[in-house]
């Protein structure tokens, strides 16, 4: 759905070109779908939030299309997630955290890093959304959802079809972060999927050792960064902004 005028008008938030045109893609993919699965049991609030959408992409300033867009994006998110009794025992074991909105920056800055032989993967996904859209805005791979909730996943399944992302290009695990590696990764997104302490630490501590075991080019999207002070010298960090934090190391 091809909006006249869109690109223009998102030129006052000064975003790079790359990132610019992938808003505008964004902006245009989330007027054109259909009302998601489940709603509006699950998503209230979608085609109110759509209809908005779509006025102010046609007709209003940069920073209305970024709040209107926001919006939407974060009640697609989820943030109630679902546990069994069994996920929430892991999740005070471990320190996790409730699922939240990673935010637009990271789907913004992604493209030069993703190309069609990647494979991705999101530690503690949610509904793995961030994954579903990254997969969407820049095809590649393979994206690997890694979330503990069943339930989460479940509504990834969902949305994955809604966003009619073919299912080989994706891999769903139900499963602790902890019992998952980054080796054999191209792309890394990471919300801080455990507080980093405790149990919380070890697994920032392993996942950087295994990092340097595995000595292939590799690029970490990081919000809320815990990992700055764990990775080796051989990580340079390329963009941050105070929330996101981006590393790329290469052969």
């Amino acid at each position: 759905m091809a909006i006249s005028g869109l690109r223009s008008r998102l030129t006052p938030l000064g975003l790079p070109a790359e990132a610019s045109e992938a808003l505008a893609r964004l902006v245009e993919l989330f007027c054109a779908l259909p009302e998601p699965p489940a709603s509006p049991r699950s998503y209230p609030h979608f085609a109110r939030d759509q209809a908005r959408l779509v006025r102010v992409a046609r007709s209003c300033d940069a920073e209305d299309i970024e709040e209107a867009l926001l919006t939407l994006y974060a009640q697609l998110h989820g943030h109630e997630l679902r546990y069994t009794g069994e996920e929430r025992r892991r999740m005070d074991i471990s320190g996790g955290y409730w699922g939240h909105a990673g935010g637009l920056s990271p789907l913004l800055r992604a493209g030069a890093h993703i190309g069609p032989e990647t494979v991705s993967a999101d530690f503690g996904a949610g509904n793995g959304l961030q994954g579903l859209l990254l997969q969407r805005l820049f095809p590649h791979r393979l994206t690997r959802q890694i979330e503990i909730s069943s339930a989460s996943v479940e509504a990834g399944r969902q949305l994955a079809r809604w966003l009619e992302i073919p299912g080989e290009r994706l891999e769903w695990i139900v499963g602790d972060v902890r019992d998952h590696s980054p080796q054999g990764l191209d792309f890394i997104y990471l919300y801080r999927p455990l507080r980093p302490e405790g149990e919380g630490l070890l697994f920032y501590e392993r996942f950087a050792r295994a990092l340097d075991e595995d000595p292939r080019p590799v690029t970490i999207f990081s919000v809320a960064d815990p990992l700055r002070s764990l990775l080796s010298s051989e990580f340079v960090r390329f963009y941050c902004d105070g929330q996101l934090s981006c590393y790329r190391r290469e052969c």
